[in-house]
C-alpha cells in the first residue's frame, strides 16, 4: 500500500502516523462507547425488522472482509503489492460501513440478549468477549498500516513497521470478525434473542 504524498494533511499523516493512529483510535472508541452507553441522541429509531436487517448486512460485511484480508496476506506474501492494497483498502472501506450499520443499529435500535442452554450460553459469551477484546486491540493496529500504507512509497514502507504490525492486525481482525460472525450465527439462527431497546449494558454486538 503506498500513494504519493499529496498536501499539508498527508504530509502530517506521513510524518506523525502514531499520532495521528492515537487521535482516530481515541474518536473512534468515544464514539462507540458514547453509543453503547451514554446513549448518544444523533440517531434515528429503527424498528426491530431493520436490526435484524442490519445485524445479517453487518455479517455478510464482516465474512467477506475476512476474506480480504486473507487475500491481501497472500498477495503480499507473493510480492504483489498492488492487489495487496486493493485487498487491504477494500477491507477497510467495508469495515468503516461495519461501523456505521452497527452504530445504527444499536444506538436506532437497541441490543439482543442471548436466550438458549447454559451451555451454549457460556460459548456465546466466550466468542463475543475475545471479539469485543480483539476488536477493541485491532483498532490502532489497522490504523496505523492504513496511515502508513496510503502516506508512503513501497520503498518508504520497508523501513517502517508496516510489516510487522500488519501480520498481527490480519490475524488478530481475522480471529475478532470469524468469533464475531459465528456468534451472529448462535445468536440469531440456532437459538433465540430477546431483544432491549436502547438500554444502557453489556452489548451482544449482532
Amino acid at each position: 500500500m503506498a500513494t504519493a504524498d499529496a498536501g499539508p494533511v498527508s504530509r502530517t499523516a506521513k510524518e506523525h502516523p502514531r499520532a495521528l493512529t492515537a487521535v482516530l483510535t481515541v474518536v473512534g472508541y468515544v464514539l462507540v462507547i458514547g453509543t453503547l452507553y451514554v446513549g448518544l441522541p444523533i440517531y434515528p429509531t429503527v424498528d426491530l425488522g431493520t436490526v435484524n436487517l442490519l445485524s445479517d448486512a453487518i455479517a455478510v460485511i464482516n465474512s467477506l472482509t475476512v476474506v480480504l484480508l486473507l487475500a491481501g496476506w497472500k498477495f503480499i506474501r507473493d510480492g504483489d503489492v498492488r492487489k495487496h492494497r486493493a485487498a487491504m483498502v477494500g477491507a477497510f472501506t467495508l469495515i468503516l460501513v461495519f461501523l456505521v450499520l452497527y452504530l445504527l443499529k444499536t444506538g436506532g435500535g437497541g441490543r439482543k440478549e442471548f436466550v438458549g442452554p447454559d451451555a451454549a450460553a457460556l460459548a456465546y459469551f466466550a466468542m463475543l468477549g475475545i471479539h469485543i477484546l480483539l476488536s477493541v486491540l485491532s483498532v490502532p493496529l489497522v490504523l496505523y498500516n492504513v496511515i502508513v500504507g496510503l502516506t508512503h512509497t513501497v520503498p518508504e514502507i520497508e523501513h517502517t513497521a508496516h510489516a510487522r504490525v500488519g501480520r498481527v492486525a490480519v490475524a488478530v481482525w481475522s480471529v475478532s470478525l470469524t468469533l464475531g460472525v459465528a456468534a451472529y450465527v448462535l445468536l440469531n439462527h440456532v437459538y433465540t434473542y430477546e431483544f432491549v431497546r436502547l438500554l444502557v449494558g453489556v452489548p451482544g454486538l449482532y
